[in-house]
């Protein structure tokens, strides 16, 4: 019963105060600035520490420990493996991303949606894929959002949402991929 009086006061607190302040009542260390849209933080939560401007996109999981270590035992029983997460400033982690034990997200990264982050990442990357790699530079992409992407500006916000993002809706669609 007690679990369950838990399980909905929790629940309650993270509608009641969203994902940031909720972070930061687990025990979560978290920056200014944040947009933060999971509300698990597995169970170590004050392993985690995030930076300043960090958006943190449903689904991902951040994992400060190592469980296959219950298969671990002898004599002196279980062993464990506990490593803190660390993210920077200006950083934006991807739909459904894992972040394992021990990683350091250096600052102005990318993780790429899906990414499996199992090694630091250095300032200024952008990662992606299972096991994550860097596939580019962050200066590089900035500079090519900044002259080729559609901005705030250039956005009529007297239209409704679906009407404005059609009206600036790029057409073009990605080529194929290249076998080798």
């Amino acid at each position: 019963m007690k679990s369950l009086i838990k399980a909905l006061y929790l629940k309650f607190l993270r509608a009641k105060l969203g994902g940031t302040r909720y972070a930061r009542r687990l025990g979560v260390k978290v920056g200014e600035g944040c947009r933060i849209y999971i509300s698990s933080f597995g169970s170590e939560p004050w392993l985690i520490e995030i930076g300043d401007r960090v958006t943190i996109t449903s689904g991902v999981r951040i994992i400060t420990h190592d469980g296959s270590t219950w298969l671990m035992r002898d004599e002196k029983g279980r062993r464990f493996l506990y490593r803190k997460v660390e993210i920077g400033n200006d950083v934006f982690i991807g739909l459904n991303s894992i972040i394992l034990p021990g990683v350091r997200v250096g600052n102005n990264c990318i993780i790429a949606a899906g990414s499996v982050v199992i090694k630091s990442i250095p300032d200024g990357s952008i990662v992606g894929g299972n096991p994550a790699r860097i596939i580019g530079s962050y200066d590089e992409y900035k500079n090519k959002v900044m002259n080729e992407y559609v901005s705030e500006e250039d956005i009529d916000s007297s239209l409704s949402y679906q009407d404005r993002i059609l009206k600036v809706l790029d057409k073009n669609m990605k080529p194929n991929l290249e076998g080798k």
